[in-house]
Formats: structure tokens, sequence, C-alpha cells
């Protein structure tokens, strides 16, 4: 069994963006350079950069993560960024 990771990104216009995937290089890779598979969000924002990432133990843990970081002001989520 494969090990999730949510994740911020960084976008060209400070914005940040917050995802799961099994595979965080593959996915910003995704992100910066495959219009079919990059999220509609980060197309029009490139480059992106990851700036923040958590290994979680399954798909349902990641998801829940994901919305509970999704639901931080930006300010929360710069803290969280460092450390």
């Amino acid at each position: 069994m494969s090990d999730w990771y949510v994740y911020m990104v960084r976008c060209s216009d400070n914005s940040l963006y917050t995802g799961i995937t099994i595979d965080i290089e593959r996915r910003i890779d995704e992100h910066n350079n495959n219009n079919r598979l990059a999220a509609k969000y980060t197309r029009i924002r490139r480059p992106v950069s990851l700036v923040y990432s958590e290994t979680l133990v399954s798909k349902s843990e990641a998801a829940k993560r994901e919305c509970a970081i999704k639901q931080l002001s930006k300010q929360e989520k710069e803290q969280l960024i460092s450390g």
C-alpha cells in the first residue's frame, strides 16, 4: 500500500493550491507541464513550486487533511508552510 500525500504549491501569482497524490514529483510536473492532467486552477498560474507536504497512511486521511487545510485562511496556511 502506498503512502498518500497532501501538498501545497505556490503559484506564480503567490496564491496557494492544495491537493493530494501518491507521487508528489509527478503531480508537480503535471501541474507545470500537462494541460490535460493539471488542475484548472494551476494551469493559468504557472509555474508552481512545492512549498509544503505531509505524508498520510490512506487516501481517506489525505482527503480529510486536504479539506482541513483548504478551510484555513491564507495567513494560517503561510504559518503552516513556515513551520
